[in-house]
């Protein structure tokens, strides 16, 4: 009788177990921007692969606009399990993760081109496994454009024109210093923020790609948009690692696949937003100036000095800076 029993239960844990593994899981999926912004419909095309390849077992819900938090309240909550997924600027991770502070270096990337063949290749691979010691797995990298800044009375036309300014920048210290280091005033805060803080003075201006300016609709406010180009700091789609080691190996390999499948479709997401953008600002009679970008690039060195200092900083540097 009591090997009956035994054997009863021990096939009821394993039915038990078959039933939790066939279970459907729903992925929450965090994003500062609106809906239709490259990066939130990446991730929700990232969602399609991944319920296609699973018989619609696993769902990804992408929560937008910023309602889970801000990127840095948000990434705590991912690293916890509260959120599963996230797609963060790299900035946000720096003090987390010290191999993002080389990628947000200013203008340490050429060209976009540049940026895309350091993400994709080996020293991407290896930015993002210095998540997992943090609780997060990194899935892919998107681009973030090249980020300019504008401000809302005085015209940038030339460096000194930053000096004493209130620049709104990501609550990064690698940002606070790039700014101390143009001559500006850093005020670190919330994007959501930002809106609000150029309308009532709080702060003079901002930087943010072609993008962000146009669909958070900064340029209303701050009508300057000077081309510094001065960062194409990357995207990081991340996972908790909670999240991660609850999935099969299987589950585990269509998700990492299905990310780097996104990052394709979100670089055509982004090159026409990016057209579509400039276009509209230009269009609502934004004022678009260039500078001679050398003198706002000699600037940086105090930046680069500060934090690229010890050994592994400067070989990945060197070695980003080596690719053709």
């Amino acid at each position: 009788m009591n090997i009956a029993k035994t054997l009863c239960l021990a096939l009821g844990v394993a039915l038990g177990a078959g039933t939790l593994q066939a279970q459907e899981i729903t992925l929450r999926s965090a994003d500062i921007h609106p809906d239709g912004y490259p990066t939130v419909e990446a991730v929700k095309y990232m969602g399609e692969l991944v319920a296609k390849r699973t018989n619609g077992r696993i769902k990804i819900d992408v929560t937008n606009n910023a309602a889970l938090g801000s990127e840095k309240d948000t990434i705590e909550q991912t690293r916890f399990g509260v959120i599963d997924m996230n797609r963060v600027n790299a900035a946000p991770f720096n003090n987390l993760v010290p191999q993002t502070v080389v990628l947000g270096l200013p203008f340490l990337f050429r060209s976009t081109e540049h940026m895309h063949k350091t993400v994709d290749g080996p020293i991407g691979d290896e930015v993002l496994a210095a998540f997992e010691p943090h609780g997060l797995i990194g899935l892919a990298f998107y681009d973030s454009g090249a980020r300019s800044f504008y401000s809302t009375k005085k015209p940038i036309e030339k460096l000194a024109d930053l000096k004493g300014m209130k620049v709104r920048v990501q609550q990064s210290d690698l940002w606070i210093a790039m700014m101390e280091a143009f001559g500006a005033n850093a005020t670190p805060m919330p994007f959501g923020e930002v809106y609000s803080s150029l309308e009532t003075g709080v702060v003079d201006a901002a930087e943010n790609n072609w993008p962000s300016y146009e669909s958070s609709r900064h340029f209303e406010v701050a009508k300057n948009y000077t081309l510094t180009e001065h960062s194409l700091n990357p995207e990081i789609l991340v996972i908790s690692k909670i999240s991660w080691d609850k999935l099969s190996p299987d589950d585990q390999k269509v998700l990492k696949e299905a990310a780097k499948e996104s990052v394709v479709k979100m670089r055509e997401l982004w090159t026409a937003r990016e057209k579509a953008s400039e276009e509209k600002v230009r269009a609502a009679g934004a004022n678009v100036i260039k500078v001679d970008k050398a003198e706002f690039s000699a600037a940086m060195k105090p930046v680069y000095d500060r934090f690229v200092t010890d050994p592994q900083m400067k070989d990945l540097l060197e070695r980003i800076r080596a690719i053709n």
